[in-house]
């Protein structure tokens, strides 16, 4: 009986710096009486709407069984794709009506896979608007995105290494910076 499902909402945000590059995806889930759970994980060469889906799929899959979800998303391509294009491209065995293979493909179906578990209510969300689980989503994701590497090794790097240290004992301090440009 569907209407015995258990409750719970589910914020998602995915994004890349740059579009294609590292990105991140998360996922915030709220049920009730229960503190909520925060989700998320990163690529280093994927685009913003591959860690859209994956937010929503990981943050779905969080959940051991069926549930009633009310899931927020700020991306238009992904609140687009579930509510207008999603059951023709099933149909057309993830095809466009322009007979061409969807893109995200295979992401669009572990999600069918996620969404058939659930009954899910879609609910769009201005982005980076104020909404409290939306700007933690954002949050995560972009904290999630995989950072490249310092240049340690680019002789072309300007690179500046500080160091600090304080002796409460003592009441010292001390810094040092060091400045490496050229091999120099």
């Amino acid at each position: 009986m569907a209407d015995a499902l258990p409750s719970a909402t589910l914020y998602t945000d995915g994004g890349c710096r740059p579009n294609p590059g590292p990105g991140g995806w998360a996922a915030v889930l709220l049920r009730p009486g229960e503190d909520p759970l925060e989700l998320s994980g990163g690529e280093p060469a994927t685009t913003n709407n591959r860690m859209e889906l994956r937010a929503a799929i990981e943050g779905l899959r969080a959940l051991p069984s069926a549930h009633r979800i009310e899931l927020f998303t700020d991306s238009e391509y992904l609140r687009k794709g579930i509510t207008e294009w999603f059951e023709r491209w099933q149909r057309n065995g993830w095809r466009t009506a322009g007979k061409k293979e969807v893109q995200n493909a295979e992401l669009w179906r572990e999600l069918a896979a996620e969404i058939a578990r659930h009954r899910v209510s879609w609910r769009w969300v201005k982005g980076h608007a104020g909404d409290r689980w939306n700007e933690r989503a954002d949050e995560l994701a972009s904290a999630a995105m995989p950072r490249p590497p310092l240049p340690v090794e680019d002789p072309a790097a300007v690179q500046i290494f500080l160091g600090v240290a304080h002796s409460g004992t003592h009441n010292a301090g001390a810094w040092s910076v060091l400045l490496r440009f050229g091999g120099r």
